[in-house]
This record gives structure tokens, C-alpha cells and sequence, in this order.
């Protein structure tokens, strides 16, 4: 009974253990590789596509299923393992329905698209990259034929970011954000252009100092409780998060200008990386030592980012370290103009990773809008750049000058990775829901927050959402730790605290 579970588990470890290298390979991809080696990494992401392929399409592993579910029938292991043998079963069936070939072929189009998604963005080319997203759309409708997805292939590409969710279920809670927001929105821009023509407007931070800036990015982030022993920060062009357990790398990037565009772009990543360093490592490699999803993953990042660090009580913590790294540069700015530069709200900014809370989740309305129709076939690559551009000037206002601020400004399409951008606007759902639980159950979090102490609400979120792994998709947890059924409810109701007035 129990070397059978044992022979799955260990199994599944490998291939765990397989796609960190891959994970690895691909944050050195983007962080340190030698611009001529670009095609020397696409073999090398090939090669490890077809490993991890093969063993996760190995009878042996298939033998380990089957022995451990008839164990659980026979009334055997336990209500953990049961997890873990349904996912690893879910995950099999479908993989073994995958050529290999395909596999590999994502793998080597993934490296080279990233390398011409970032020519053709600096570029500002649509034209160039185009090639690179109809070779990725065909394969993922490729893939949905095979695992029986054929009417409705972008589901697959939002189940594999976040099992069990749907593009109908999705934009059934994105219609209902879109009523609330859209008014709340613009009622605030409206204050925003008041306050502009009374010469109220945020102040501009300009000048600061790089070494600086990184000195007190790595400080807040080990503050809030990420383990840089077993973690690092570096720089890339698009700030991101990759690896798991003991192997945690965050990226960001460095303007002397944009401060604060690190300090938020280091907590978003860091709110990830203590996801990952959180969930249980005796399970490694099974569903209960995996995240419950992309959008419960930004739950956490989009939380830390938004909820507890543009918070007031979070700067009177941070101010005094701002003026002892920067005090010329903050010598004229007071503490109230610092933490409404923190949440400065600018109606018709079009780029998503600089968007503030009040406008973030209409970039990704957009985004969704435009994946759902190029899946069900009413828009056609070559006509992507005016789509966006007519939905942008919808929904944000404004249209983009040119591709690179418009439809070529976000790296995930280069990788493949469709149905991922839902994930940020239910994470920010879920964070909203989970910070009304959290002060509920720690009334004295902002006060802690003041003192620099955040390891209450890193301990509430290590039991209410890290230890508990995949056992639940982001309905279930979200019903169980809230209260509340996943909606925008929540949000709406925190935009209105924080900005509304």
C-alpha cells in the first residue's frame, strides 16, 4: 500500500524536478544569456521538453496510478493521497494523448519567440512577431483536438493556468466587474482631471539613484519575509518570478525616473516567490505542493503588491528608509505627497504593468476580449494591432502611438502562454476577498504594517492558502477562507475605499 503511493510520489518528483531545469533555462533565457546563444537555448528547451515528455508519459508512472487507485478503492491511504493520485491522473491521461513532437516543437518556439517578440517590441514591428503568434495559436488549437478541446480550445488554454475554469465562467464575473468598474472609473478620472486643473497632481519623482534603488528594493521584500537564501532578485526586461521550494528567482527592472516602478514591480514578483517558497516541500511535485492556480498566484502578488504596500500604514514604515537612501531627491516632498505618489491614478496610461488599481483590470478585459475572439475565429492575427488599439481607445481612452505600447508591450504571447492574463484581474478578485478576511480575523494589521511587522498576515496566508497546495481550484478556496463566493464584490467595494473619495 504504501510503496506503491511511495513510487508515484517519487515519480512525480522527477518530473517536479525536470521542469525546474526548464524553469531555469528559460529565467537564464531572459536574465543572463549571451545574445548570440539564442539558438543554442532553443535546442537546449527542445532536448528537456522531450525528458520531461517522457517521463510523464512513462508506463511506469501510468502502473503507479493505476496501483494507488486501486489501493484508495480498496479503502486505502488517505484523503491527501487521494488528491494526489486524481491529479496525477488527470495530468497523465492528457499528457499521453501529446506527441512528443509537439511538446518539443513549444518548448524551441517559446525561446525563439521571446527573442523575437523583444526585437520586434524595441522595434515597434507587429509585422515580425506576427509569424511567431500564428505558429503558437496553431499549436495550442493543435493540442485542444487532441485532448478533445476542438469546440472551445481556449478553455484548455485557461485550465492549464487555472483548472477547472472556463471562458464562459470567466467572462460571466468579468461582465459583472465591467458594470461596477466601469462607472467607478470614470468617476474617478473625472476627480483626477478636477485635481489637475487645480494644479493638484502627484509629484514627480525624478533621479534616483540605481544602487540605491536596489538596496532598498531587496530590504523591502526580505522585510515582508522572502528567504533570499533561498531566493535572488535580478534584472530583465519584463519583471517576473520563476522556480519553486528552495530555488525562488525574481526579476525586476531599474529606472531612475520610475522608482516606485521597481519598488511594486519587486513586491508583485516577491508575492509570488512566497507563494512558492510557502507551499509544503515534503510534497513536492504532487498536487498538494503546487499552487491552487495562476489566479489564486496572483491573489497573493497583486495582494502584497496593492493591499498591504500602498497602504499608508505600509509607508509610515518605509518613509524614514526612503529619505535615509534619497534624501536630496525627497528633500521638498512630505510624507502625504509620497504615499499619493504611491497611488497616483493616471486615466489613459496604456501600459498594463505601470497601470494603477483604478485602471489595471481594464487592460485585462481588453487582453481577454481579444484571446476569446482570436480562439473562436473572428479575428485574425493580421488584424490584432487595429483590434487593440479600437478596444484600448473603449476601454482605457486612449489609442496607442505605436505596437510597442499597444499590442506588443507584454512578453506572455511570445512564450505561448494564452489564458493567462484572466488570472491577474480574478487574482485581484481573490486578494480583495482575502485582505476583508484577513483584517476580520487580525484586526491590527495595519498597525502591524506601520511597526515593519508583516509576518502576521505571511502566517495567516501560510495556513489559510500556501499549506493547502492544489487541493481546491480558486472557487473552493476562495469560498473557504472568505466566506464569499468568488466575485467582484469585494474589489469594487476596496477601489471605492481607497480611491473613490
Amino acid at each position: 500500500m504504501e510503496s506503491a503511493y511511495k513510487e508515484l510520489c517519487g515519480r512525480l518528483r522527477r518530473i517536479q524536478v525536470l521542469g525546474s531545469v526548464s524553469g531555469l533555462l528559460g529565467w537564464d533565457e531572459q536574465v543572463n544569456l549571451p545574445e548570440g546563444a539564442a539558438g543554442q537555448r532553443a535546442a537546449q528547451a527542445e532536448l528537456l521538453a522531450e525528458l520531461h515528455h517522457a517521463a510523464a508519459t512513462d508506463t511506469g508512472l501510468c502502473a503507479a496510478i493505476s496501483a494507488c487507485e486501486q489501493v484508495l478503492a480498496a479503502g486505502g491511504l488517505d484523503a491527501d493521497a487521494r488528491v494526489v493520485v486524481a491529479a496525477a491522473r488527470r495530468d497523465y491521461d492528457r499528457v499521453v494523448k501529446l506527441p512528443v513532437e509537439l511538446a518539443a516543437e513549444k518548448a524551441r518556439l517559446s525561446s525563439e519567440g521571446y527573442h523575437v517578440w523583444a526585437a520586434a517590441r524595441k522595434a515597434r514591428d507587429f509585422s515580425a512577431f506576427a509569424p511567431i503568434l500564428e505558429k503558437h495559436l496553431a499549436l495550442a488549437r493543435r493540442e485542444a483536438e487532441l485532448l478533445g478541446f476542438g469546440e472551445c480550445p481556449y478553455d484548455l488554454a485557461i485550465d492549464r493556468h487555472d483548472p477547472g475554469l472556463t471562458a464562459e465562467r470567466i467572462g460571466g464575473l468579468f461582465a459583472e466587474l465591467r458594470e461596477g468598474l466601469v462607472p467607478l472609473v470614470r468617476r474617478i478620472d473625472a476627480r483626477v482631471a478636477a485635481d489637475k486643473m487645480c494644479a493638484r497632481t502627484p509629484v514627480a519623482l525624478r533621479g534616483f539613484d540605481l544602487a540605491a534603488q536596489q538596496r532598498v528594493v531587496r530590504a523591502v521584500t526580505a522585510r515582508l519575509g522572502f528567504d533570499y537564501k533561498r531566493g535572488r532578485l535580478d534584472v530583465s526586461l519584463h519583471p517576473f518570478c520563476e522556480g519553486s521550494g528552495d530555488d525562488v528567482r525574481l526579476t525586476t527592472r531599474f529606472n531612475a525616473d520610475e522608482p516606485l516602478d521597481a519598488l511594486y514591480s519587486s513586491i508583485h514578483e516577491a508575492g509570488h516567490g512566497l507563494y512558492e517558497q510557502g507551499l509544503p516541500s515534503a510534497q513536492a511535485g504532487t498536487a498538494l505542493g503546487v499552487a491552487a492556480g495562476m489566479a489564486v498566484h496572483e491573489s497573493q502578488s497583486r495582494l502584497w503588491e496593492n493591499q498591504v504596500a500602498r497602504s499608508r500604514a505600509f509607508w509610515r514604515w518605509l518613509e524614514p528608509t526612503m529619505r535615509a537612501e534619497f534624501p536630496k531627491e525627497l528633500a521638498g516632498v512630505d510624507g502625504d505627497a509620497l504615499h499619493w505618489a504611491a497611488n497616483a491614478v493616471e486615466p489613459g496610461g496604456l501600459i498594463r504593468v505601470d497601470a494603477d488599481e483604478v485602471h489595471y483590470n481594464l487592460h485585462i478585459l481588453l487582453r481577454f476580449e481579444l484571446e476569446r475572439r482570436l480562439f473562436n475565429g473572428t479575428l485574425a492575427v493580421a488584424d490584432l494591432p487595429a483590434a487593440w488599439d479600437a478596444l484600448s481607445t473603449e476601454l482605457l481612452g486612449r489609442r496607442p502611438e505605436h505596437a510597442g505600447e499597444g499590442v506588443l508591450q507584454d512578453v506572455h504571447w511570445s512564450g505561448g502562454a494564452f489564458g493567462y492574463f484572466p488570472s491577474y484581474t480574478l487574482g485581484n478578485m481573490i486578494a480583495a476577498q482575502l485582505w476583508t478576511a484577513a483584517r476580520r480575523a487580525r484586526p491590527a494589521l495595519e498597525e502591524e504594517f506601520a511597526r515593519g511587522e508583516f509576518g502576521g498576515l505571511l502566517d495567516w496566508l501560510r495556513a489559510e492558502v500556501h499549506a493547502h497546495g492544489r487541493r481546491e481550484d480558486a472557487f473552493a478556496l476562495t469560498l473557504r477562507v472568505t466566506g464569499e463566493a468568488l466575485g467582484p464584490k469585494a474589489l469594487l467595494a476596496y477601489l471605492e475605499e481607497r480611491y473613490g473619495g
